[in-house]
């Protein structure tokens, strides 16, 4: 059986904190031999593709920036398909990033999303106006479920 394309997660995978699992380097070595298509995905909204291939750089592995899919991109490609292009987000600058790529504008006035990301700066004003925003018709998006 030929493999056509890899697919695998970030931590626990391939890096654990900023060290690299044992047998990283040559499972991406023997990728890159082989020539495999490589997507890293992640549930991690925080970090955008370029954050992810410098953390990976630094810990002396070298996958390209095009190689990583993060929940953070594909909350914005999801979105990109929907109606409405306003958005009301509790999230990093990763995921504010991705959705200013797509064409969204991020506002607190009307907003047709809340998009709602791992973040380590919200308050209750922001859950407030999330709330409100979501009583008042705006569509609810999580980027991912974790619990931490």
């Amino acid at each position: 059986m030929k493999i056509k394309n890899v697919i695998c997660d970030i931590d626990g995978v391939l890096l654990h904190d900023n060290t690299p699992v044992p047998g990283a380097d040559l499972f991406l070595a023997r990728i890159q031999e082989q020539g495999m298509p490589l997507v890293v995905l992640t549930n991690y909204p925080s970090q955008t593709a370029q954050d992810l291939a410098n953390r990976f750089a630094a810990a002396g592995l070298e996958v390209p920036e095009s190689a990583f899919y993060t929940s953070a991109m594909a909350t914005a490609d999801f979105l990109r398909r929907q109606e409405g292009k306003k958005a009301y987000v509790v999230g990093e600058g990763a995921l504010i990033h991705e959705l200013y790529k797509a064409g969204f504008t991020i506002t607190d006035i009307n907003p047709d999303f809340v998009i709602v990301g791992e973040t380590r700066s919200y308050n209750w004003d922001m859950m407030h106006k999330a709330a409100y925003f979501v009583s008042n018709g705006a569509r609810f998006i999580a980027t991912n479920p974790d619990s931490h």
